[in-house]
């Protein structure tokens, strides 16, 4: 054998994985060569700094992380409101549902002035009847499910928005009944808890205000450990580099 291979006997001696008979045939190569005992000398130095060296240990972070965690009373408090605000907004929802049933079967004269004629007006009514009854659905399948109502959020917004600035114009112009706008009163009381749901710490799942989770994502795995392959110090191939090679047992 060449001096690689009684290289990989001494390696796996400090390792202590040799034979009696690889390490009675390694004392007898280490007497007559001088390179391998530099080697050996070398490598045994380096193991034993390895195994002598002691880690810092870190800093204990257990009670951060449980101070962090939300507490029971928390969640329930959480869970009440979220509760109560779908409870809330199914009722509004079935209410805007009504109105805008009620108002399809209305007749279209009345307070409202629009230039287009009977046929226009008429049809008119109908399309805001129509967007009631829309509205007063999205409403209860909001209430009805778990996730949060962020794809109807900007919808709503545009047509709040714009109804809000066209009432105020009709009552200042004298053009709609005081009346009429206290049935809006329901479609901004749901568009509000339709904004209050669509908080991050109100939406199920999300993160509490306080930006920690109500259950945390990481998990212990406990597993057999693995055992790590024995460290070869092999000669390198050329000056200045290293190589790693595992030996396996026929």
């Amino acid at each position: 054998m060449g001096c690689e291979q009684w290289r990989e006997v001494l390696s796996a001696q400090l390792d202590g994985e040799e034979s009696p008979e690889e390490r009675a045939g390694a004392d007898r190569h280490l007497a007559g060569c001088g390179d391998c005992r530099e080697w050996f000398d070398r490598a045994a130095s380096v193991t034993r700094r390895a195994r002598l060296s002691v880690s810092a240990p870190g800093p204990d972070l257990t009670g951060v992380i449980l101070d962090a965690l939300p507490t029971r009373a928390r969640r329930s408090r959480r869970a009440r409101l979220l509760l109560t605000l779908r409870a809330t907004l199914g009722l509004v929802g079935a209410i805007q549902v009504v109105l805008g049933l009620a108002q399809v079967g209305r007749a279209a004269a009345g307070p409202h002035l629009h230039a287009g004629g009977p046929l226009a007006s008429g049809h008119l009514w109908h399309e805001a009847a129509a967007w009631n009854v829309a509205v007063g659905a999205g409403f209860l399948f909001v209430a009805a499910r778990r996730t949060p109502p962020t794809g109807l959020l900007p919808m709503l917004s545009a047509f709040v928005a714009t109804l809000v600035l066209l009432s105020v114009n009709d009552l200042v112009t004298g053009r709609v009944d005081t009346t009429r706008l206290v049935s809006h009163a329901f479609l901004l009381l749901g568009y509000a808890i339709v904004v209050a749901m669509s908080r991050p710490g109100l939406r199920p799942g999300g993160p509490t205000p306080r930006g920690v989770e109500d259950e945390p994502r990481w998990r212990i795995h406990v597993e057999d450990e693995v055992p790590a392959p024995g460290l070869r110090l092999l000669p390198p191939p050329h000056p200045g580099t290293a190589r790693h090679r595992d030996r396996t047992a026929a």
